[in-house]
């Protein structure tokens, strides 16, 4: 599962995340040997919730040229949406009880992540979907600097769902079955 689930990863960052470009900062690190892709094949929480932890300490203890990002994935649990929020918040905790709020700052991404406010069938929902719960622990740091050289970046939301939108549902569900197919 660990193989198949990275090469799922690697396939969603490249035709979503970057060919639709959906985070204009990713194309660099994608292949870069510094973008981090643990799989976590735990489904106990105390396990998982040991992963995240060793993830921030990987992570803040690594210089940037050899750890710029992680992605930590978990194929094997948190499967319904309401239950990845919890951990996800439990993760927070845990960020905050460590210290390293200010320094990591995570992102969040869900096969059936729904935006709240947002109708349960908007295209809007692919720009947080990953084919496996996942949580982007990302340097503050870096993402300040990459910010404050890119032109509008609080426009980049309006621009993905503009985009989505324009792509449609219907299309979005073919390319995203199409990731499982590879």
């Amino acid at each position: 599962m660990t193989g198949r689930a990275e090469r799922h990863i690697k396939t969603w960052l490249q035709e979503f995340v970057v060919d639709l470009n959906l985070c204009p900062f990713a194309r660099p690190l994608l292949g870069a040997s510094n973008l981090r892709i643990v799989v976590c094949d735990k489904s106990v929480t105390a396990s998982m919730q040991k992963a995240f932890l060793l993830e921030l300490d990987v992570l803040q203890s690594s210089p940037q040229r050899e750890v710029a990002t992680s992605l930590l994935v978990f194929p094997n649990a948190l499967h319904e949406f309401h239950e990845y929020l919890r951990f996800l918040e439990d993760a927070q905790d845990l960020l905050l009880k460590s210290g390293l709020e200010g320094v990591v700052q995570l992102a969040s991404f869900h096969p059936q992540y729904l935006f709240a406010g947002e109708a349960s069938n908007a295209a809007s929902h692919y720009s947080n979907r990953a084919p496996y719960p996942l949580i982007h622990l990302l340097r503050e740091d870096m993402l300040s600097r990459v910010l404050a050289d890119f032109a509008d970046s609080e426009k980049i939301p309006e621009r993905n769902i503009e985009m989505l939108d324009g792509i449609g549902v219907d299309e979005l569900e073919r390319r995203w079955q199409a990731i499982f197919k590879r």
